[in-house]
């Protein structure tokens, strides 16, 4: 029993002597790091270091990587081409949203829905539904871990991110490789053609590891920044109905919500033809596709002259036919633009017969000059992003030695600045806490005052790449939601704000969706 003892109290010693070392070492690393940041002082300044700590070695380094992808995937030619079967999906989407009937989480649901587009729009890549759920969690876990501590052991977040990484890969590099041998003449082109080309038109041919790796930058790009901001934009118009109504109203002048034709009565006449009086009548005239009086809610009817200039069809996509994987791990593409035959999406849905889209003369088929045109909806977006954006600010290195508050930060040191610090206290805001997209119409444009004071998407040439292509995503998707649907917060309050990794309500934003119909759609 006394021996016990003894060996208990030699155990609690070396355990205390343990701890002691530990924080004795811990404490000293700190101090050579502080000291190691003063030594990277600039002499040639008399101003003082910023007061604080350096934070502690290793927790206070982030992970730095540089994604690099061709300018071209996201060019205005490139986002275009994107853009009819990103508008189906989402009408899809919304669809389904609305046909629930019970509450669903927005995030999750924006976040499933930015997944795919990234996949199947993006990437072009053939995934069944249950493929994008299990490799939308892979990625989940991806981005989980992606901040996390340098230590590869086991559990630790660093081997959970390597070990979602390879299983993406592993994916990856089946789909491409399969996507690449097929060589679909009929496919819509997409981010993947794009890369190939633009690599052989420099000399190169990419690897299939530089490929999955170039894949998985675009699936970042397009997946939950995104989704954070689709998630926003339904939780700020739930709350301001007024913008809402503003920004249905702006639609209706454009075209972009009219009444559907889909209820046709027994002799086949829709309710555009009715009111006019045409078919219903023997009109010859309609019959002959010329253009009579309508309804200035309904398109003109298929065939008809008038519908080429008012109401363009769906864009269609070439696609470059694809070599078949070469040796090496190298594969090769002709020139981007070779002559294919049009999308199948495009020519369904030009036909009406896309799948969950319903009659496409009931919608009008968007491009980005369309959106363009939308001013007030691109004032909703830029409010959105500004109140609530979805990072909380970035990483940059100082090039040369500069003052900030009467402190020197020299050159070399890696800075953090906040976006959400910047966007809420920029003295060039009128009431920066209120919702309110009119700030950003032509008439005040409060972020014109300054340089720096509007930056949802970064500052400078290191701005985010992919920022186009989410305002393409998100517009889709206001314009599909304010168009078609009407939605009621399902929770008893409206939930908090969480802003890491993301920023994302706590429950996910529960909702209801359902249908317009045709009486409010023109209100």
């Amino acid at each position: 029993m006394f021996l016990l003892g003894i060996d208990y109290l030699s155990a609690l010693a070396t355990a205390l002597a343990s701890l002691l070392s530990a924080l004795l070492l811990l404490a000293v690393s700190r101090q050579l790091w502080t000291l190691a940041w003063n030594v990277t002082r600039d002499r040639d300044s008399k101003l003082p270091l910023p007061k604080g700590s350096m934070g502690w070695p290793l927790l206070g380094e982030t992970l730095h990587w540089m994604v690099q992808m061709l300018a071209r995937v996201f060019s205005h030619a490139a986002l275009d081409s994107y853009i009819p079967g990103t508008q189906r999906l989402v009408r899809s989407r919304v669809q389904a949203w609305c046909r629930q009937g019970a509450p669903l989480a927005v995030y999750p649901a924006a976040k499933a829905l930015t997944f795919c587009i990234a996949i199947r729009i993006l990437l072009g890549l053939r995934a069944a539904d249950h493929q994008l759920d299990h490799l939308s969690c892979i990625f989940e876990q991806l981005m989980e871990n992606i901040f996390s501590l340098p230590l590869d052991i086991p559990f630790s977040g660093l081997r959970k991110g390597i070990k979602a990484r390879n299983a993406l890969h592993d994916y990856l590099e089946k789909a491409i490789t399969e996507k690449l041998q097929l060589g679909d003449p009929s496919a819509c082109p997409d981010a993947l053609d794009l890369m190939l080309t633009g690599a052989r038109e420099n000399g190169k041919e990419p690897s299939l590891q530089e490929l999955k790796e170039s894949a998985v930058e675009l699936i970042f790009a397009a997946f939950s920044t995104t989704a954070s901001a689709c998630t926003s934009l339904v939780l700020l118009l739930l709350q301001h109905s007024q913008v809402l109504a503003k920004a249905r109203q702006e639609l209706r002048q454009h075209g972009l919500i009219r009444r559907c034709q889909c209820d046709r009565d027994a002799a086949g006449h829709g309710p555009c033809e009715k009111r006019a009086g045409g078919v219903s009548h023997g009109n010859p005239r309609l019959a002959a596709g010329e253009d009579v009086a309508r309804d200035s809610n309904c398109p003109p009817a298929p065939g008809n002259p008038a519908r080429s200039k008012e109401w363009p069809q769906t864009r269609t996509g070439q696609h470059p036919s694809f070599a078949q994987a070469q040796g090496n791990g190298h594969l090769q593409s002709p020139p981007f633009g070779s002559q294919g035959a049009a999308c199948p999406e495009a020519a369904a849905a030009a036909a009406g017969t896309e799948p969950g889209g319903g009659c496409e003369d009931c919608q009008r088929s968007l491009s980005l000059e369309v959106l363009l045109r939308l001013r007030y909806l691109d004032c909703v977006i830029k409010e959105v992003l500004r109140l609530l954006p979805p990072v909380s600010g970035g990483y940059r290195t100082a090039l040369q030695t500069f003052e900030l508050n009467g402190c020197q930060i020299p050159k070399g040191w890696n800075i953090i600045y906040s976006i959400r610090d910047t966007q809420e206290t920029a003295a060039v805001y009128l009431n920066p806490d209120r919702f309110d997209p009119d700030r950003f119409g032509p008439e005040r444009d409060e972020s014109k005052a300054g340089r720096f004071n509007y930056l949802p998407f970064g500052g400078g040439v290191r701005s985010c790449i992919g920022k186009e292509l989410a305002r393409v995503i998100l517009k889709t998707l206001a314009i599909e939601l304010i168009s078609s649907a009407h939605w009621d917060l399902a929770s008893a309050s409206y939930p908090s704000m969480q802003t890491v990794p993301v920023v994302h309500p706590v429950d996910g934003l529960k909702v209801r969706f359902r249908r317009l119909n045709d009486k409010e759609k023109c209100k």
